[in-house]
């Protein structure tokens, strides 16, 4: 086990990294940046800058569903852009981890404006993990996938601009990929007309339930 300075955006990519993750897309913007510049340093990964960040998370979130465990990394004011499927995607669910990296700016250091992810998770009725250190960010984004598989969603992981740039002493690992799941065509579970849309709904509802149970215990 080796023990690196890693900034917060770099422990974000040694802990996807060690979590078995295979796909990464982004696009570009402080304070998020440095997470896919240290993904594309693992050569066994698939990792992307795309045009848009819709384009990017619809990337992420197909690998995902097609059961290889990815990420999606953005800034704040770039959520504004993948908000479409991102709400979509918490009624489909996924079938292999999938965690969306958000990186609020606080201050405005590098932004047009201030917004807080955090209220995105409640009414897109996803579970949301803020870690405050580099270590707990490497702890956490390996915690991010567990809890999508288990609970069959999407996992957002919220950074400010401070967490992000802060660097500190980070214990990596060894990296695990978990078995790849069988990517089974299921329409009533995918595709969002209004009749499915009506019964993903009723799992959300019930999703929430237990991820507020899990949030108590924990």
């Amino acid at each position: 086990m080796n023990k690196l300075l890693l900034s917060g955006n770099e422990a974000l990519a040694y802990g996807a990294y060690e979590a078995g993750l295979q796909v990464a897309c982004a696009y570009p913007g402080t304070p998020s940046t440095e997470i896919l510049e240290t993904l594309a340093k693992f050569k066994d990964l698939d990792v992307q800058w795309s045009v848009n960040e819709k384009v990017a998370f619809e990337v992420a979130l197909g690998a995902a569903v097609g059961g290889v465990r990815s990420l999606f990394a953005c800034k704040h004011v770039g959520l504004n852009v993948a908000m479409d499927p991102l709400m979509t995607a918490s009624y489909t669910g996924i079938q292999a981890g999938f965690v969306v990296i958000v990186c609020d700016d606080p201050g405005m250091h590098s932004s047009q404006n201030e917004q807080d992810t955090r209220w995105v998770s409640i009414y897109a009725k996803l579970p949301l993990l803020e870690p405050s250190s580099p270590r707990e960010a490497m702890e956490y984004v390996k915690e991010a996938f567990k809890i999508s598989e288990r609970y069959d969603t999407p996992v957002l992981l919220r950074m400010t601009t401070r967490i992000s740039h802060t660097k500190e002493d980070v214990k990596c690992g060894e990296r695990k990929v978990p078995e790849q799941p069988v990517f089974e065509k299921r329409i009533r579970k995918y595709v969002m007309v209004p009749g499915n849309a009506y019964a993903r709904h009723i799992l959300v509802e019930k999703r929430l339930k237990k991820l507020k149970s899990l949030s108590e215990r924990t």
